[in-house]
């Protein structure tokens, strides 16, 4: 059943997340899991295309940020977004979310340096090898699931399952720019130098973000990364 801001059900459907105001002109649908938020942002990113008053669509890690173009476009904006919800209620996902496979076109290429700081630790937390560890970071694409925490930084998902390791216990007070880490279910590359407490398993050379760049960030949503050994060792 959704649920509107102020506490109303809409009868039929299934309780798959929930609407919040955003300002005058925004709408926040807060979901369960990263799952769905992907699913959904989905969904509403293709009704955009339909949808003039829908300015952008912006995915979080358990919500989608929906932007409308006015004030007054922002009920139809509410009315698309309960229907996205109805349809992750009742299993209407896009196909291209089942498909697993992507496009060419859609496949950044980023080669690693694997010489991090934390590839033994990972090593020992994931029970691998560190050989296997960078064969199960490069065998297996990685999508571009959201962006945040700083211009260019893209949170990929949809890698290999055993990769996932918990973050430092102690953040480092400096990542270089370009290190490559691992973080829970995500596998992310730093775009500058910043704080971080991300397992870190690399580097690579690539820009993130280039501001010459149109557009400026590398990895965008929509996108997949394939990461390869750079020094051709796996």
């Amino acid at each position: 059943m959704v649920e509107e801001p102020t506490g109303e059900r809409i009868p039929g459907r299934q309780p798959t997340g929930r609407l919040l105001p955003y300002g005058e002109r925004g709408l926040l649908v807060e979901v369960d899991d990263l799952h769905r938020a992907l699913a959904l942002f989905e969904l509403l990113a293709a009704a955009r295309e339909r949808l003039a008053g829908l300015e952008d669509v912006v995915a979080g890690a358990r919500s989608v940020l929906l932007v409308a173009a006015s004030p007054g476009a922002l009920t139809a904006v509410r009315a698309e977004a309960q229907r996205a919800l109805a349809a992750l209620g009742s299993g209407e996902v896009p196909t291209a979310f089942h498909s697993g496979g992507p496009a060419p076109e859609q496949v950044v290429e980023v080669p690693v340096h694997y010489d991090g700081d934390d590839l033994a630790d990972v090593a020992e937390l994931t029970g691998l090898t560190v050989t296997e560890v960078v064969a199960a970071h490069t065998g297996t694409p990685w999508r571009v699931g959201f962006a945040g925490f700083a211009p260019g930084f893209a949170y990929l998902v949809d890698g290999d399952p055993r990769l996932r390791v918990p973050r430092r216990a102690t953040p480092r007070p400096r990542v270089p720019a370009g290190a490559v880490g691992l973080a829970d279910e995500f596998s992310g590359v730093y775009p500058r130098s910043s704080p971080g407490g991300w397992q870190l398993l690399g580097h690579t050379d690539l820009a993130l973000w280039d501001l010459r760049r149109d557009p400026p960030a590398l990895l965008r949503p929509g996108l997949w990364v394939q990461f390869t050994d750079a020094d051709g060792a796996s």
